[in-house]
């Protein structure tokens, strides 16, 4: 195997030989079942396109081309429309096949996890008029603003991590050696992903942006990919990256667990750092009335994110 000296100089030649490559298609298991997946890993010719002059994408090559264990896209729920409003799941999830990864996996499928979890955390600490619950826990940016700005308030956060977190987590239990790349709009994530008592759950961070420069570097157009039209998470999962969308997925699970319960969720969100600030200030001068905060560091949550592409 070249090194990823060797492999860089190469990605930015005018001309470079393409491997033939192989996928099979009918196994879709690429999680549970790696040693079935036959990857060819391939690079294209770049031509006159440059990939982004960052170490997170670096990193990401160096792992595709030489890891010999399986390396999985992990793609955040705020990835639909973001390649075109015609690239669906499925064909994305070839897309990054082609690529080089072993598989792609719905962050959204761990956010419905986590959206149980949350609302039995709810149902658990919701006990009176004046108890109340912050998230949400996938935002970064809210979590450490409580932490570093309203320390009294962080026995309020619920003990969940972020769906990104528990996505990686699950995939290194089920494959130790396995390389996790998440992919989403938020700058954060590449801070979060960092943090001490979870860093071993996701490897690199790459941007929207980032993901679309490989795909045209290699000459990947996720519109022409062969599609898959079964779901691997709910609307539930994805409405994650809208503001608001944590709390109506966790009112529809509590809904279902908890009818006619006495105390009920009522909920209000901060949509950017702005509003965010402006929320905790209020609930520490007993302003709010609301159960359940959520806070978003982006306008319009994830999907406002600084790396989007749309």
């Amino acid at each position: 195997m070249e090194s990823f000296q060797q492999i860089y100089e190469q990605l930015n030649a005018p001309q470079l030989h393409i491997r033939p490559h192989q996928f099979d298609f009918r196994d879709l298991d690429c999680l549970f079942f790696p040693e079935r997946r036959d990857t060819h890993r391939r690079l294209v010719d770049c031509d006159s396109v440059r990939y982004p002059d960052r170490a997170d994408v670096a990193n990401v090559i160096d792992a595709v081309c030489n890891h010999d264990a399986p390396v999985y896209a992990m793609i955040a729920p705020a990835f639909v429309g973001q390649f075109s409003s015609t690239v669906t799941p499925g064909k994305l999830r070839d897309a990054f096949k082609r690529m080089g990864f072993s598989g792609m996996i719905e962050v959204a499928l761990f956010a419905d996890i986590l959206t149980l979890k949350e609302a039995f955390e709810f149902d658990r600490h919701i006990l009176t008029e004046k108890d109340f619950l912050l998230t949400s826990c996938c935002c970064p940016l809210w979590i450490t603003l409580i932490r570093k700005r309203y320390i009294h308030l962080v026995p309020h956060i619920p003990p969940s991590v972020s769906p990104m977190v528990a996505c990686g987590r699950s995939i290194k239990k089920l494959s130790p050696t396995a390389v996790t790349v998440f992919i989403g709009p938020c700058i954060a994530k590449k801070m979060e992903a960092k943090e001490p008592d979870i860093a071993d759950a996701v490897d690199h961070v790459l941007s929207f942006e980032e993901a679309q420069a490989l795909f045209t570097a290699m000459g990947i157009d996720p519109e022409r990919c062969e599609d898959d039209l079964r779901d691997h998470s709910s609307s539930a999962g994805r409405i994650y990256a809208r503001t608001g969308g944590v709390s109506r997925a966790v009112q529809r699970t509590l809904d279902r667990i908890r009818p006619g319960r006495p105390i009920p969720l009522r909920a209000i969100q901060a949509d950017g750092m702005r509003e965010c600030k402006a929320l905790l200030n209020d609930v520490l001068e007993g302003k709010i009335t609301a159960n359940f905060l959520e806070g978003m560091g982006c306008p319009g949550g994830c999907v406002g994110g600084p790396r989007r592409i749309l």
